[in-house]
């Protein structure tokens, strides 16, 4: 496909180029297996060069008027929706998304652009009181400098605009590494159309890469001062680990296994519809999805059943036809593991209403119930078509069994009286949580973020301020300060 080849190349200070490491990223459709682009791999050294052009370019860019700079995004957000077929396509092929995946990730994608234009233009500074006669406290916003982003194979395009297009837009440069299996959607794409929207050479650099190459020099180098990771906790906790010895702030948005809890006045045929999107979107490739779905006792027959039966109608196959509800994972390791994770649940003792096969990357949905409470799928993310039903009795055992877990990101309660609802969620340990609705959320202007092992930090809104910029205090003493010596 001439669209992945042409954009099969490293983005380093405004220019196309291939990496000149000794080996080749094979970009792969996990469908039907289409070998979609080879990309030689950049180097350490191709990194130093990226973080040394954005630091080149960045000043530059910091100086530059806000409302000039908004011009660049609003300009990104035309090209985005002229091309938005063509880029759905290619979330499609690339990383096996439904075509109602694509249109999700793609609506949410620009909803963050257009935050992006008016962001440029927020940050604001303060007049401080002195206890010193004659003395001015300014407080200025200003940017970190150099980000270094690193994004993930399920929502590639979104989750690489999310904090890219922010940190521009408050003035600074960006190094991007996207994951090694969606390269293209959630690297090179991004570079090309800032590209066609007039960014700056130098402000993004885009480094196609991996771990085996590079080691830790994306996040070890001396020039950035963030880094923003998406990603599981194993690598954010490495990720953290680097950051903190090298005196960065990391903004970390990690895995989670969230709960979707039905008490026993909750509308249960509109609970059901919430729960198989919460957990099947994307076949199960969600770090908000409802992991366990916990349900009152009094109504769990009932909720089961409808709930089993609705999974059964969806369609496992092609994401490229506009009926398929679940498509390919993103690769046959994660297909491997996903089913690995069934039969050893089972064989400890769950009970399997739905037990889903494996064809190639496809993995149809399992349902599993009469879960040991020692299960270690209890407390772990699963990254795949499986969904857990677990009883509860009363909502002090519902919040018990919720915060049973080292994650924290999302979950949801069904109920009849919302403020029951609303004082059940407080309880939860988690960083985001809605009523009457499903796990998967995310919207511009609220804070996005986990507790726990889900990660630091906050993402959206006013919070792109506390993760892109700093704060600096300029002191004036208009009259004349007494020393005392």
């Amino acid at each position: 496909m001439s669209f992945f080849t042409d954009l099969a190349q490293q983005y380093i200070d405004g220019e196309w180029r291939p990496g000149t490491g000794s080996w080749d990223i094979i970009d792969f459709n996990p469908y039907d297996g289409e070998k979609l682009a080879s990309i030689p791999v950049a180097t350490a050294d191709e990194v130093d060069q990226a973080y040394r052009a954005a630091e080149r370019a960045q000043r530059a860019w910091a100086d530059t008027n806000p409302y000039a700079r908004r011009t660049v995004f609003e300009r990104a957000l035309r090209i985005i929706e002229d091309r938005e077929e063509e880029i759905a396509e290619a979330i499609v092929a690339e990383l096996g998304g439904t075509r109602l995946k694509a249109a999700f990730e793609l609506h949410l994608a620009k909803e963050f652009m257009r935050e992006a234009v008016h962001l440029a233009l927020r940050p604001e500074g303060r007049i401080l009181p002195s206890p010193v006669d004659g003395k001015e406290n300014r407080v200025y916003r200003v940017p970190v400098g150099v980000v270094g982003v690193i994004s993930p194979f399920n929502f590639p395009f979104l989750l690489s605009v999310k904090s890219v297009a922010p940190a521009l837009a408050l003035g600074n440069a960006v190094v991007l590494k996207p994951h090694q299996n969606t390269p293209i959607c959630g690297g090179s794409l991004v570079a090309k159309v800032f590209e066609e929207a007039g960014l700056p050479a130098g402000l993004l650099n885009v480094v196609i890469t991996d771990i085996a190459e590079i080691g830790d020099a994306l996040i070890a180098h001396p020039i950035p001062k963030v880094i923003s990771f998406t990603g599981s906790d194993k690598v954010g906790r490495h990720v953290a680990t680097v950051c903190a010895a090298n005196f960065k702030h990391a903004v970390l948005e990690l895995g989670g296994n969230s709960a979707l809890i039905v008490l026993d006045d909750a509308d249960i045929d509109y609970a059901v519809d919430a729960a198989v999107f919460s957990r099947f979107v994307h076949q199960g490739q969600v770090c908000m999805a409802a992991n366990r779905i916990l349900v009152d006792r009094s109504v769990e027959k009932e909720f089961t059943e409808k709930f089993v039966a609705k999974v059964r109608t969806l369609k496992v196959g092609d994401p490229a036809d506009p009926a398929t509800h679940i498509g390919p994972l993103i690769n046959s390791s994660q297909a491997d593991a996903v089913s690995a994770l069934v039969e050893q649940t089972v064989e400890a003792g769950a009970t399997a209403l739905l037990h889903g096969a494996i064809d190639g990357n496809l993995v149809s949905p399992s349902v599993l119930t009469g879960i040991p409470a020692d299960s270690p799928v209890l407390t772990q993310e699963i990254f795949g078509p499986v969904a857990l039903i677990v009883p509860f009795d009363g909502e002090d055992e519902a919040v018990r069994i919720a915060n049973e877990t080292p994650y924290g990101l999302s979950g949801a309660v069904h109920t009849g009286d919302v403020e029951r609802g609303v004082r059940l969620a407080k309880r939860v340990d988690t960083g985001m949580i809605h009523i009457n609705d499903g796990t998967v959320h995310d919207e511009p202007i609220v804070p996005f973020g986990g507790e726990k092992q889900s990660g630091l930090g906050r993402l959206n809104g006013d919070s792109m301020l506390d993760a892109f910029t700093t704060q600096k205090w300029i002191s004036v003493q208009h009259g004349r300060s007494r020393f005392p010596f």
